[in-house]
């Protein structure tokens, strides 16, 4: 019999809501979403109402106990240094998985995303300070460096059968690659004035949190109470507190306490059990039997799963659908006023836009094709080189890591907006012209 018999009746609101987790399993919606919050920000920043979209933005939020701990930021620095925290500490986790069972497992796997990853790193920089240099914008040398991942990964869920498994697991692995860069990046080039002392707590948190690892512990509340302790040392230590999110997430234990044998084994018991209590009453809430055996269920099913895909199952949808599209609606709002041909002329802008654009294609394209020219890599199955030129081109798609690092690189709010200009024209070219060309190319048969 099909699963779906067992299922209980949906509720009235599972029935109202049906429209919306229907479209939330797509796997383009994230990058939808984000779209939609990227112009909603470019129109409520440009509206007669703009006053107070910057006005939100610059509300100060004091977080703290008196005389003890107090943090008093703006809202948008909260979501900044905040929420993108919880974004770094999925993307540590993605990072973590995919060196143990994923794509970065071995050298032969990784060898093609990493060397695409550095030259889609080189590439950009390079050129970005060849049309900067001299200039003090140079500093914004990383923000043409990072990939969108999201927005990459939902051009392709878009293209669907046209594009091969194998092009969608290069590109992902080249983005996990290239975020791994970024935070180095940012923890090295984008760091103030540096308190060894707040750093040393923060140190002595990460070392409590191994310490947690090694002796068995897998309550993620005990892993969030030292990260956000860690998250406020980091924050007072003057290295971005994002980075904290990255080095908790390598805490965070990978193994299971039951293999998959010993857990269908203890789930058959169990299930005998439970049918054998059942009541004719049939209410499981007043049947004390049944419930500690549901408990057992529940305790052994976290048991077979690692605490940490648990936690990326459990975040990613809220950093897809919350954290990404907030921070995309806070950080967007580019005001135009007529003063945008102004910006395109800037070497900050066009430097950007030509690093994104021009310097991942020619970067990633290059330095794949010099890693399978050596011998090193090879190109996954069906997959041609036309179909990697429009992947570099979808890794081009910056947006939400170049506006982070924007925020860390440049202080004034002229050349901010300057950069965001840059940003949005880059990843708008690098999307269009990805998606034509794996949209153009032609396949000899669907591949699945």
């Amino acid at each position: 019999m099909p699963f779906k018999a067992f299922e209980p009746k949906p509720t009235p609101v599972e029935v109202l809501l049906s429209p919306v987790f229907g479209f939330v399993k797509q796997k383009s919606s994230a990058g939808i979403v984000l779209l939609l919050c990227t112009f909603a920000a470019l129109v409520w920043a440009n509206s007669p109402w703009s006053e107070y979209y910057f006005k939100i933005l610059n509300t100060k939020l004091n977080v703290g106990i008196d005389d003890l701990i107090s943090i008093n930021k703006p809202i948008l620095l909260w979501i900044n240094d905040g929420l993108m925290a919880v974004f770094f500490f999925v993307v540590g986790l993605e990072i973590k998985r995919e060196v143990l069972v994923g794509e970065l497992t071995s050298v032969t796997k990784a060898a093609l995303p990493v060397a695409a990853a550095i030259g889609g790193m080189l590439g950009p920089a390079a050129i970005y300070v060849l049309l900067n240099y001299g200039r003090p914008e140079v500093v914004g040398w990383g923000v043409p460096m990072a990939t969108d991942i999201a927005f990459a990964v939902g051009v392709l869920a878009i293209l669907g059968s046209r594009v091969p498994l194998g092009l969608r697991i290069f590109l992902t692995a080249l983005a996990i690659v290239d975020d791994i860069g970024a935070v180095l990046v940012i923890a090295i080039f984008y760091t103030d004035q540096i308190s060894f002392s707040a750093l040393t707590i923060a140190h002595l948190l990460l070392v409590c949190s191994v310490v947690a690892n090694l002796l068995g512990v897998r309550s993620t509340t005990v892993y969030a109470v030292i990260g956000i302790a860690m998250w406020v040392a980091m924050l007072k230590s003057g290295v971005h507190a994002t980075i904290a999110g990255v080095l908790l997430a390598m805490t965070i234990p990978a193994n299971v306490r039951l293999h998959t044998l010993q857990f269908s084994a203890m789930l058959r018991t169990l299930v005998n059990k439970f049918d054998e209590a059942e009541t004719i009453e049939n209410k499981i809430s007043q049947n004390k039997i049944q419930q500690e055996l549901l408990h057992k269920i529940e305790v052994a099913s976290g048991h077979v799963q690692a605490p940490l895909i648990h936690l990326e199952h459990m975040l990613i949808k809220w950093v897809a659908y919350f954290i990404m599209p907030v921070f995309a609606l806070a950080n967007a709002g580019v005001t135009i006023n007529g003063g945008i041909a102004n910006s395109l002329v800037e070497p900050a802008c066009y430097g950007i836009a030509a690093g994104l654009f021009v310097g991942k294609l020619f970067g990633i394209v290059f330095f794949s094709w010099l890693a399978v020219r050596v011998g090193i890599a090879q190109l996954p199955a069906q997959v041609t080189w036309k179909q990697v030129w429009g992947a570099a081109c979808l890794a081009g798609i910056g947006f939400t890591m170049s506006l982070f690092i924007a925020g860390l690189a440049f202080n004034d709010e002229e050349t901010l907006n300057v950069a965001k200009v840059g940003i949005l024209l880059g990843s708008l070219v690098s999307g269009v012209v990805g998606f034509t060309l794996l949209y153009t190319h032609k396949y000899p048969a669907k591949v699945e």
